[in-house]
């Protein structure tokens, strides 16, 4: 009869310890979706800053609308919460596209770089 109820006790122990970790694993994930979207923000305001550089070169816009739209459509994943890896991926890869070929100024272009990193960082700690 001790046993039965050591046991339960048991069993109740873990239910709740399982619960309590849930939950807190739940707002961790809830604050990471936070800086995520704080840095996709981040980006999207350098992005501008740095289009407004160079507005008559439609390559250039074009490789900036397609960031943006990309950081856009990644962030609304986000907002659901979903973490879209295929969509940060191509955020990423039309960021770099703007780095490497758009004519920046040296800070907009230092500025974006580290978007460009950060935005890496953040898909390979997921």
């Amino acid at each position: 009869m001790m046993l039965a109820t050591f046991s339960q006790r048991m069993s109740v122990a873990r239910t709740l310890l399982f619960c309590v970790l849930s939950g807190a694993g739940w707002m961790l994930q809830g604050a990471d979706f936070d800086r995520a979207r704080d840095l996709v923000a981040r980006a999207q305001d350098d992005l501008q800053r740095a289009a407004d550089f160079t507005r008559s070169n439609e390559k250039e816009r074009v490789r900036y609308e397609n960031v943006q739209h990309h950081l856009s459509e990644f962030d609304r994943e986000l907002r659901r919460d979903h973490f879209d890896k295929d969509k940060l991926d191509s955020a990423i890869d039309d960021l770099k596209n703007v780095v490497h070929n758009n004519t920046l100024e040296s800070h907009d272009r230092d500025a974006l770089a580290s978007d460009l990193a950060d935005l890496r960082t953040l898909r390979d700690i997921r």
